[in-house]
């Protein structure tokens, strides 16, 4: 059901944009019953801040028209139901096919991240591969750090975590980060805190392995 709560003029703007895929401020102005200087400073403002872009369209008579349309950034900009999608598609392949194969597919993910990611790290020292690991977890929207403990000890924290509903339901996601994690690192790293079971932030004890020998151990405070 829609909302019928007035929104504020840029907001309508993008909802117009988003239905009618492009429209010129002449037509904007004319539906929002405002000046086109007050619609053109709205499209300056959101212009600067890359949610929409402007193009130009041939008319059968006259001067090409100008008109605005949505930037792919700006996809963000409206709700999404990712988690309650995913959630939905995966309890119905848990009802259909059991729950191992739900877990399957965290171990696929695992398997393919860890191939998209390995050879960036192959050959680095741990201080490196922590940093880099950091680099692409805020690349994915984690909010991750790290912190140096000694030539061999690191801390990763996690404040964010995007599949946190996901991971409270189905904890084998959390189990295949910390092994994408430790198999990434060469490392041994246990996890102390974690997000999906209710701590603030998700916590990574990172060691560099004796031997070649690593491992992964999962927890929470």
């Amino acid at each position: 059901m829609m909302d019928n709560a007035p929104l504020p003029t840029r907001e309508k703007i993008m909802q117009m944009l988003k239905t009618d895929g492009e429209l010129s401020a002449k037509a904007m102005s004319e539906r929002l019953g405002i000046t086109l200087m007050a619609v053109r400073r709205h499209l300056n403002t959101l212009e600067r801040d890359h949610l929409i872009e402007s193009g130009t369209v041939r008319q059968p008579m006259g001067r090409p028209m100008s008109v605005y349309r949505l930037t792919p950034g700006a996809d963000d900009y409206f709700p999404k139901r990712y988690h309650a999608a995913a959630l939905e598609l995966l309890a119905e392949l848990a009802q259909d096919s059991g729950e191992a194969a739900v877990n399957r597919l965290f171990d696929l993910r695992q398997r393919s991240l860890y191939d998209q990611y390995e050879s960036g790290l192959r050959g680095k020292k741990l201080a490196d591969k922590v940093a880099l690991l950091s680099d692409i977890q805020n690349e994915s929207g984690y909010m991750a750090e790290w912190d140096k403990i000694s030539e061999s000890e690191f801390v990763l924290t996690e404040y964010n975590c995007p599949i946190a509903r996901i991971a409270n339901q189905y904890n084998h996601a959390c189990a295949c980060e910390l092994g994408l994690f430790a198999d990434l690192l060469g490392a041994e790293v246990e996890r102390t805190s974690c997000l999906a079971s209710g701590d603030r932030k998700c916590v990574y004890k990172i060691k560099g392995a004796e031997g070649g020998i690593r491992s992964a151990r999962g927890g929470t405070s």
